[in-house]
Order: structure tokens, then C-alpha cells, then sequence
């Protein structure tokens, strides 16, 4: 496998990180400027509770999707696909699970490459032939060895901080704000908390954006065929648009994890996790044109 560092992915990654962190701290002042002390206790518990969470990731997130973890008896050519891309990869094999869902999608999750899940649909491996599902696996396990989740997580974590701080400061810190002065600290953090969520969200869904493009192309350097991939995602963007609004919402808010997000509205797709289908395909087409050309 011919895998070149992705030095745009890494470069996004350390900007969206930079800007975050700045923007929390500037956050941070403000909010002690007009709201005042009070969320520390808290904030020690909420950062406890998360780094349990975080430690415990692949596990929390394999049960809130409803994947079951399987063996080698159960499902030999998931696994054995699982194993060959692994190596190829040159990853320790992650956990293999799989979601009794018809709805064709998969996912990565784990916090490092050692503590790592691979989980796929029933409905996936139904709509996929092999090497569209050999495609799938390795854009997850790219995922993986670029460490995307670990990003994420903390990317989010510091954005749901942020949040609770706000609503710990308005609820129980407004009456002694110094600068705000009761009501017009409760204002303030009010309006901070809006302008944070919103550039965090902006920041991170465009982080995230950017990490499909680059698993996309680890997928292809894994297997040597992007066709495949290209082919897979064409196919489940199909499939997903033939499920019912019903069970879209009940999966929805998972979308960071899927391969392809379920369709949510036009606010759904302005602020998506993922690029759209059609650009995904079209580079890898491109890829599959320079392989052809070497």
C-alpha cells in the first residue's frame, strides 16, 4: 500500500484545533467577565464523566447504534475482509460489528488505532458485492489510521464544555455577574453562547467535511481500487433514498459516523458532516484516472 501522509488533512485538523481553542479561550474570559465563577465544580465532573466516555468510546457507541460485536464463526468473510484490509492497512485489526439495520451504511469508532470498531449493516453487505464492500471497510479503516475519531471526540468535547458552562453561568451565576450586572450577564452569555455554537459547529462540520475527502482517498490507496468505493457509495446513496422518513429520523443523529449521512432537510445538507455524494465519487474517479496513467 502506497499511503502518503494526507498534509492537508493534518493541516485542517491543526487550524480547526487552533481556532477552537482560541475560540474557547476568548469564550472563557467572557464569560468569567459577565457572568462570574460558579461552573468550576462542574465543569471537573462534566471532563470526568467525558473522559470515561472517551475511554470507553468504541463500546458506548457500538451499543447506542445498536451493533453487536461478532466473531470469526459468525461472519468468516467480514472478518477475513476486515483482516486482509487491517494488514494491508498496516493496523491492528479493530472489533467487528454488525447493525440489523436494512438501511446500508457503516461506521469507525475507537479512540486510537489499538481501541478501534469496524461496524456494518445488515442492509450494507446485502446491497454491496465484495469489493464495493472491500471499499467501504478500508475508507473506515482509513478513518482509523488517521486517527479521525480521536479529533472529533475532542473537537466536540470542548464545544459541549462550552456549552455547559453557558447554561451553568446563566442559571446559577447571573444574579452575581460583576460586569453584566444580574440580567445583562445572563444577556451576554446568552448571545456568547449563540456566536461560540455556532462557529464551533461551522468549524468542526467543516473538519469533518474534509475527513471524508481524505478517507475516501486512504480507501483507495488501502485496495488500489477506487472504482469500488465509488460504485459502493453510488449504490447506498440510492438505497438510503428509498428508506422511510421514519427510519431516517430514528437514525439521524448519528450521522458523523455513517459513511454517507441520512438525509435530514435543507439544513440537514447545508450543514452536512460529509461532502456531497457526487464530489466524493467525481475524486475518486480522478484517482482512478491518475492510477490508470502511472
Amino acid at each position: 500500500m502506497d499511503w502518503k501522509p494526507d498534509w492537508g488533512l493534518r493541516f485542517r485538523m491543526f487550524v480547526t484545533m487552533f481556532l477552537l481553542f482560541v475560540l474557547y479561550i476568548v469564550f472563557a474570559s467572557v464569560i468569567t467577565a459577565y457572568v462570574g465563577g460558579g461552573p468550576s465544580l462542574f465543569i471537573v465532573l462534566f471532563a470526568s464523566f467525558s473522559l470515561v466516555q472517551y475511554y470507553f468510546s468504541d463500546t458506548l457507541t457500538l451499543k447506542s447504534m445498536g451493533a453487536k460485536t461478532v466473531s470469526a464463526e459468525e461472519y468468516p468473510q467480514l472478518h477475513a475482509s476486515v483482516e486482509r484490509l487491517s494488514q494491508q492497512a498496516d493496523l491492528p485489526k479493530p472489533k467487528v460489528a454488525v447493525i440489523d439495520s436494512q438501511v446500508p451504511n457503516a461506521f469507525a469508532t475507537g479512540r486510537n488505532q489499538k481501541n478501534a470498531a469496524v461496524a456494518v449493516t445488515v442492509g450494507l453487505m446485502r446491497t454491496l458485492n465484495r469489493e464495493e464492500l472491500d471499499g467501504v471497510i478500508a475508507h473506515e479503516l482509513a478513518h482509523v489510521k488517521n486517527r479521525d475519531m480521536m479529533v472529533m471526540t475532542i473537537a466536540s468535547f470542548l464545544s459541549t464544555i462550552a456549552f455547559m458552562m453557558v447554561r451553568w453561568g446563566a442559571i446559577f451565576g447571573g444574579g452575581r455577574g460583576r460586569g453584566g450586572r444580574g440580567g445583562g450577564g445572563i444577556a451576554v452569555a446568552i448571545l456568547v453562547s449563540l456566536l461560540v455554537w455556532i462557529i464551533s459547529y461551522l468549524l468542526i462540520r467543516a473538519l469533518s467535511r474534509y475527513r471524508e475527502y481524505a478517507a475516501d482517498r486512504g480507501a483507495a490507496a488501502i485496495t488500489g481500487n477506487p472504482s469500488a468505493l465509488a460504485s459502493a457509495l453510488m449504490k447506498i446513496s440510492g438505497e438510503v433514498d428509498k428508506v422511510p422518513d421514519r427510519d431516517l429520523r430514528e437514525e439521524a443523529e448519528m450521522n458523523a459516523f455513517f459513511i454517507i449521512p441520512l438525509k435530514s432537510g435543507v439544513v440537514g445538507k447545508l450543514f452536512s458532516t460529509h461532502p456531497p455524494t457526487e464530489k466524493r465519487i467525481e475524486q475518486l474517479r480522478s484517482l482512478e484516472r491518475e492510477m490508470t496513467t502511472i
